[in-house]
């Protein structure tokens, strides 16, 4: 919480200082009914009149108070929660993609939405209210302590007897919120999947089932606030039986000094004094609960997670001069063997296909070359370094990836291709003729500045494939990973782009279960897997050897 508040150093201040109006304002209105009650008791007109012009004085200030007090603290909060936003987004941004995959990216959608508005709503009404209270109780502490030490050291004690019944709350508030963040993000999860499978649901007529499961998701949530509503109106219950006895008893000894002389004004600002501590006492304490609580939740969403993961959080810039070397490289799907102890060569500016059964593992293989999975053994380095000591983002920046499912921005085909980086349109015009783009662009009124609708629906698969393809080769990558590249495009495409792809001066690795004869025999070898054994062979030879077969 210190280093979220203190970032803004001179804001925080500013805010302390908006706490402290509103302090003084309310400390001015407990002043003033305690002379309007001594101008009664005294019936002098005279005293009455300046009484009723420290009344009207006080009404033009305190909405005065409020509008300026306002305007100290709504920039500074605005900023931090700006801040939280931005901590929550680059926490999952900056996370090892190994580390993202392993929750459902719908539990993030919930984090950015759902918590930080929770977060939004309740930290900061919480801890102003919090500040108040706690500044009135001290204020009107030391005022006590002056007009009678004995009560003052009375409520002293009764504040210390209610933190310790508020900490026992404590626990169980941060308990609710965490689960309504959990629930929020099960809700988010369940509605993401019905409406991406909506299509599914609706032919074959379940979407009354699906329905009654979302509903379900949404009693759940609604329970969970409600049972957080229950309980923080509890506390304050709780608390305020406790300081009702204790105004109760503040009022009989307040009417018992009055019998032995103690004049109205006095007696009425000891007992408004007493009760604004009790007050204070029975809001500040749920507050703070839930300012704790709400801290959690930041923590939750913007402090970076301890990970397991052991590739892409190195340091070292991936730097590819001559070659790839696996050694005995086994990796295994929880108790299933998918490679065992390979070992190969990728050549910089070679062309290599994996190729093997369904199931064999070609994607997986694909995806251990390209950073993806890190629980392997055996070893893969580049140029002697360890894939282990290699910084994800730096690999990233010099390999593109083609695979047969397409994701598209719902933006321009250009910026789809580009990924908003600044590339040179004569790269981006050979990206478009050489991925059969050309075609679809004229059919577009406005051509390359196209503007697709939510991931390319408005397009077939084949041309959000050639999206893909070109944005691959526009980005000049000196790896090309290619998982069925081509297997959305007809022949003839097909053909042509995997033309595309040998042409190239990138090292390309790719799986294809499809062969163009003429064409895939231009690889410079296969990579065979065979009942989780990899051989490697000259391409050339490889397909002869299966033609003659």
């Amino acid at each position: 919480m210190k280093e979220l508040l203190l970032k803004r150093k001179a804001k925080f201040i500013q805010y302390l200082i908006a706490t402290f109006m509103f302090i003084i304002d309310h400390f001015f209105q407990t002043i003033v009914f305690a002379l309007i009650f001594g101008a009664i008791e005294k019936g002098d007109i005279q005293y009455f009149k300046k009484v009723a012009i420290i009344t009207i004085i006080f009404i033009i200030y305190s909405p005065l108070n409020f509008l300026i007090s306002r305007m100290l603290r709504i920039r500074y909060m605005r900023d931090t929660i700006l801040d939280v936003r931005k901590q929550a987004f680059d926490k999952i941004i900056n996370m090892p993609f190994k580390q993202f995959s392993q929750k459902s990216k719908e539990v993030y959608i919930s984090n950015l939405i759902n918590d930080v508005n929770n977060f939004e709503n309740k930290f900061f009404v919480n801890l102003l209210n919090f500040l108040i209270n706690v500044g009135m109780f001290v204020l009107s502490l030391l005022i006590l302590l002056i007009f009678d030490y004995k009560l003052a050291i009375g409520m002293f004690l009764f504040s210390i007897v209610l933190y310790f019944l508020a900490s026992m709350f404590s626990k169980k508030t941060a308990e609710l919120e965490k689960d309504i963040s959990d629930s929020s993000e099960k809700f988010t999860t369940d509605i993401s999947n019905t409406f991406n499978g909506l299509e599914i649901l609706k032919l074959n007529n379940i979407e009354d089932k699906f329905l009654k499961k979302s509903m379900g998701a949404i009693n759940r949530l609604e329970k969970r606030k409600y049972m957080s509503s229950v309980f923080t109106h509890m506390q304050r219950d709780v608390i305020y039986i406790l300081a009702f006895v204790i105004s109760v008893a503040v009022l009989v000894y307040v009417s018992f000094e009055f019998q032995r002389g103690m004049n109205l004004t006095e007696a009425s600002l000891i007992f408004m004094l007493c009760s604004s501590i009790s007050n204070y006492l029975i809001s500040a304490f749920p507050n703070w609960n839930q300012v704790k609580a709400s801290m959690e939740i930041y923590d939750k969403i913007a402090k970076p997670e301890e990970s397991s993961v052991k590739i892409g959080v190195g340091t070292k810039n991936f730097d590819f001069g001559n070659r790839i070397e696996v050694s005995d490289l086994s990796f295994s799907f929880g108790d299933k063997p998918i490679i065992s102890n390979a070992s190969f060569t990728i050549e910089k500016g070679k062309k290599y296909l994996i190729k093997g059964v369904s199931g064999a593992g070609k994607t997986t293989l694909l995806n251990l070359l390209a950073m993806v999975h890190d629980d392997f053994s055996g070893s893969i380095t580049v140029d002697g370094m360890d894939y282990r000591e290699i910084s994800e983002k730096s690999f990233h920046e010099k390999v593109a990836f083609i695979y047969q499912d397409v994701f598209l921005f719902e933006d321009t085909i250009k910026n789809n291709i580009t990924l908003y980086r600044d590339i040179p349109d004569e790269r981006i015009n050979y990206a478009v003729k050489v991925s059969g783009l050309e075609p679809l662009l004229e059919e577009k009124k406005d051509g390359i500045n196209e503007r697709l609708s939510e991931n390319g629906k408005n397009l077939s698969g084949g041309q959000r494939q050639r999206i893909s393809i070109a944005r691959a080769i526009a980005k000049n990558a000196e790896i090309l990973f290619i998982d069925e590249g081509t297997s959305s495009l007809n022949e003839e495409l097909g053909r042509e782009i995997e033309k595309t792809f040998l042409s190239l001066d990138s090292t390309v690795i790719a799986v294809s279960h499809r062969y163009y004869e003429g064409v895939t025999e231009n690889y410079d070898y296969v990579i065979e897997i065979k009942n989780g054994h990899v051989h490697t062979f000259p391409a050339r030879d490889y397909f002869e050897e299966v033609i003659t077969w």
